[in-house]
């Protein structure tokens, strides 16, 4: 299957055929991941995992279970997410006297915790964050990674401090987390403060991260809220400043899912499978012995050597029946970012042959010189696939002045339009509805002309896309 031909298919595929989940399992929306994408997976939450804790975060683990009376407590929370709750109603055969739901997002569960935890401005700042699987009731069209009923990667981070200015400091440093994260993944993104009526239930104000997946659709593959004192005042979180009175604490969230994995997916790979960045490939270099009846003593001396040349790196030796051509396919396939070829020829001059995943391009090297020539072309390959990335990014955004303009070039090629806008909800509604697409929200720059919509003065600039 051709990834531009019929992207929504050739991600299933790939998905399938590399060995990142079975799609199989009986529930609409949910996915069992299988032991190559958890390897995936575990790489990229070790990157995420670093970023974290270096800056001075702390992994907690918070329950499943919110009791009703907790989580009904944010009233605009609760309408946000009112629609998508699973409740367990029922222990066993018996009724609950207090129902309990499934977490969609855990402000609720943990908030009422930082309550407890929180009693004077010495204990703060409280920088907490979890990895944790979370549900929510999909009623659109589902699809693995992107839209899911149980979502099994997400990591929320949850902060409390002292001060607006803390809090807005915090907004600034989980940016700068999730840039350094996706800048290291690959994944190309756009970064938009979103309109109000499309900002997360309770927040003061949200900016995400959104990118460009090859059928023009936008993704949201990470958002940062500041919540203000929305909740803290919801769930009596105070505490004693500097004065010696009571205040409330202000508070930041932010979070990404699954949806990393799928962007990584769709923007690297091809119609050979995936092509995975070296930092998150679960083998880097993969060795395939080529083997002829009667030297088969020489290559297989050749490959030792080679494999003990590559320590430092997770490789793979590839001593499975099959031929080589059957080999080179498979591990294509899995995106393994280098493959080094060893046969008679080779093992009789100690070379081997270097083939990049991302180009094809084929380099013969010497073995004694195979350890350097391998990290030499993964951070090549890194460099890169991230620029191919960015380009291609950078190529999906597209300036429009007038509605039609956009109308076409969202109905043509997709991608992000960038345009003027006023700033009235009403005015961006109306923009939504005409373009049946979404407003990604405004970005620092200032702007400069009408309005594309009413012709007024134009005070943003304005992200819009067809979404997921």
């Amino acid at each position: 299957m051709k990834k531009k031909e019929d992207f929504s298919t050739w991600l299933n595929d790939i998905i399938d055929r590399a060995g990142i989940l079975d799609i199989r399992y009986p529930i609409k929306g949910t996915y069992v991941w299988r032991p190559y994408g958890f390897k995936v997976r575990a790489n990229v939450l070790r990157i995420l995992r670093g970023l974290l804790d270096e800056t001075g975060h702390e992994e907690v683990l918070f329950p499943l279970l919110i009791p009703e009376e907790e989580f009904m407590k944010e009233a605009i929370h609760v309408k946000g997410f009112e629609d998508e709750v699973y409740w367990v109603t029922h222990g066993g055969l018996t009724p609950l006297n207090v129902k309990l739901a499934l977490r969609p997002t855990s402000e609720t569960a943990i908030y009422p915790m930082f309550a407890l935890w929180i009693r004077s401005h010495a204990d703060m700042p409280i920088k907490v964050y979890q990895v944790v699987n979370v549900f929510r009731y999909e009623t659109k069209a589902t699809r693995p990674l992107i839209r899911l009923r149980e979502i099994t990667t997400f990591k929320e981070a949850h902060t409390a401090h002292a001060t607006p200015e803390d809090a807005e400091r915090q907004v600034e440093e989980a940016l700068s987390i999730y840039k350094r994260f996706f800048d290291t993944l690959g994944i190309p993104y756009v970064v938009s403060k979103r309109p109000d009526w499309d900002k997360f239930p309770g927040a003061d104000y949200t900016i995400a991260f959104d990118t460009v997946l090859p059928d023009g659709r936008s993704l949201q593959i990470g958002t940062v809220h500041n919540l203000g004192t929305n909740f803290s005042k919801t769930f009596d979180i105070l505490f004693e400043n500097t004065q010696g009175e009571q205040e409330h604490a202000y508070q930041t969230c932010y979070g990404i899912s699954d949806r990393v994995i799928a962007s990584h997916i769709a923007i690297h790979g091809d119609d050979k499978g995936l092509s995975l960045m070296p930092e998150i490939a679960p083998v880097q270099c993969v060795i395939v012995p080529i083997i002829f009846k009667g030297r088969e003593e020489a290559v297989l001396r050749a490959v030792e050597k080679a494999e003990k040349a590559l320590k430092g790196l997770r490789v793979h030796v590839d001593r499975g029946e099959g031929t080589p051509g059957s080999k080179f396919y498979h591990w294509e396939m899995k995106g393994v970012p280098l493959r080094i070829e060893i046969g008679p020829r080779d093992a009789e001059k100690d070379t081997a042959v270097l083939v990049r995943r991302d180009t094809g391009e084929k380099k013969t090297v010497p073995l004694g010189d195979l350890s350097g020539s391998a990290a030499a072309a993964l951070r090549e390959m890194e460099a890169s696939m991230r620029k191919k990335a960015e380009d291609e990014l950078k190529a999906m955004i597209t300036e429009a002045a007038t509605l039609e303009e956009a109308a076409r070039i969202l109905r043509e090629k997709g991608g992000i339009i960038r345009t003027v806008w006023c700033g009235e909800k009403e005015c961006g509604v109306e923009i939504e509805e005409v373009l049946n697409a979404k407003l990604l929200g405004t970005n620092n720059e200032s702007a400069s002309g009408p309005c594309i919509h009413c012709g007024g003065k134009g005070r943003h600039i304005l992200h819009i896309s067809r979404s997921y």
